[in-house]
């Protein structure tokens, strides 16, 4: 714990304060050795993220009674019998797609070719169809273990109806509904059997990558770039807004580094105004950023900052997560333009001044090397704490130089400072009276010029002494 002044007792203050010495991270994150990957393909519509969502014991991927929600490879967590593998949940496969419905059965063959087993669904109601039957060839060029499942079996005569499937050559069909769950318990006994041996755990190994959410409105380019960092086609890109659903989960290498980086579906309405897919796209993009260390929030720099973008930006300070904003599109911003443009940002972006700002082009690669040194510097803001005698120190002199304005015929005074804890990081400040909000702002402005902080949000709390009742009982003061 921090060390207090002798003659300060915290029971003489409002409320409580817990201090805390951790630095963010996760120790159940560490990486413990290469997880196994099981790929869930099928045909459209089939009751692939149903499945998915059945496998890790909760409703992540996002579920509708529609053809074509899920659009990328994207991959959960998921835990059977004390034994942890990756589950990658796919677009529906189609042979001969076209456009984006070709960018979709990409990924799912993507999936497929780096996956150690591959569940193949099928929807029993239904049975074998001719993309079906066409799915089981590219299943067998793969050369990957496959395991077929007919879904939708929710009754014991439909789970009859899935010994039509031996035809497709794969083997004995696993009936299953993964909606009320019949049959997933074998399932997942079958998955384990067809895993690799599990590898030998590496001891003293780091903490693994730096989590980064990737967030912003729909269609500013946030795929594009995250298949530009991966150096490869990792998310489906389409000029209509709206492409990316689940949040896409991808290990970046930038400048020595590996890097999670998480696309996440733009958000065009607030959560309490969607609806349907929409809607839980909005909660997983919620999570992603709860979920990370970091959000990088892409704006286009052809457009004015609209009220989507500061809603994304109040989404990532809210949820107390370092921050950068890196402007798409600048190579399309005319030279001239810029100096206008660049001025206008300071004036939308005063609230979040203190956010790392970076210029790129996902589209040719323009600058895209700058943004590994601005998260690093983002993430040590974070993760800052500063002494508690230079804090002391330095809000002594603050406040005697630039005193409290005067309430109640006296001026609050600060008694005592201390850092409560990091990521984000969070001061309280033990006073003699409540202060006003605006002190408390230039405050933590007199803060980042003086210890940095750049990238980072930052907590201040005031805990006033209470009012001294008859005999000298404390009493809360209201």
């Amino acid at each position: 714990m921090t060390d207090l002044p002798a003659d300060l007792d915290l029971n003489d203050f409002e409320g409580g304060l817990v201090f805390s010495d951790t630095d963010g991270s996760d120790d159940s994150s560490e990486f413990s050795g290469p997880v196994p990957v099981v790929a869930v393909v099928g045909r459209p519509n089939v009751g692939k993220s149903t499945l998915v969502n059945r496998i890790i014991g909760r409703r992540q991927a996002v579920v509708e009674d529609v053809a074509g929600v899920t659009r990328d490879r994207v991959p959960y967590d998921a835990q059977w019998n004390g034994r942890r593998f990756t589950v990658v949940d796919t677009g529906g496969w189609e042979p001969d797609a076209r456009d984006r419905a070709a960018a979709i059965a990409n990924q799912a063959e993507i999936a497929v070719q780096t996956a150690d087993v591959v569940i193949f669904v099928v929807d029993v109601t239904v049975g074998a169809t001719d993309v079906d039957e066409a799915a089981v060839k590219m299943l067998r060029r793969s050369h990957k273990p496959v395991i077929l499942v007919a879904n939708k079996a929710d009754n014991q005569n439909l789970e009859l109806e899935a010994v039509s499937l031996w035809q497709l050559g794969l083997g004995e069909p696993f009936p299953i509904s993964a909606l009320h769950g019949r049959g997933s318990g074998d399932l997942l006994d079958s998955i384990l059997a067809a895993l690799p041996p599990t590898p030998p755990v590496i001891e003293g190994t780091p903490r693994g990558p730096r989590r980064v959410a990737l967030v912003g409105r729909p269609n500013v380019g946030k795929s594009s770039l995250l298949n530009r960092l991966a150096k490869e086609e990792r998310a489906v890109v389409d000029s209509v807004a709206g492409t990316t659903v689940d949040p896409v989960d991808s290990l970046v290498e930038m400048d020595g580094d590996i890097w999670q980086f998480v696309d996440t579906a733009g958000l065009r309405k607030r959560v309490n105004q969607a609806s349907g897919t929409e809607y839980y796209a909005s909660l997983r993009t919620a999570g992603a950023v709860e979920a990370a260390e970091v959000a990088v929030v892409l704006l286009d720099s052809g457009d004015v900052i609209s009220e989507q973008d500061q809603r994304v930006i109040s989404q990532v300070v809210e949820a107390g997560r370092a921050l950068v904003v890196a402007y798409n599109k600048w190579d399309l911003v005319d030279p001239d333009r810029r100096i206008f443009l660049d001025k206008e940002i300071d004036r939308d972006m005063k609230r979040v001044a203190w956010s790392i700002r970076v210029n790129i082009s996902a589209k040719t690669g323009r600058a895209v090397d700058k943004l590994a040194p601005a998260l690093r510097k983002a993430l040590a803001s974070w993760e800052q704490r500063v002494a508690t005698g230079a804090l002391n120190q330095w809000i002594t002199a603050l406040t005697q130089g630039t005193p409290h304005p005067v309430r109640g015929g006296r001026a609050p005074r600060v008694l005592f400072a201390t850092q409560a804890g990091v990521a984000p990081p969070r001061f309280v400040l033990f006073t003699t009276g409540p202060f006003d909000a605006g002190y408390i702002r230039f405050i933590e402005r007199k803060l980042r010029e003086e210890f940095g902080f750049e990238g980072s949000p930052i907590e201040i709390s005031v805990k006033p002494r209470k009012k001294l009742g008859p005999g000298g009982r404390g009493k809360a003061h209201g």
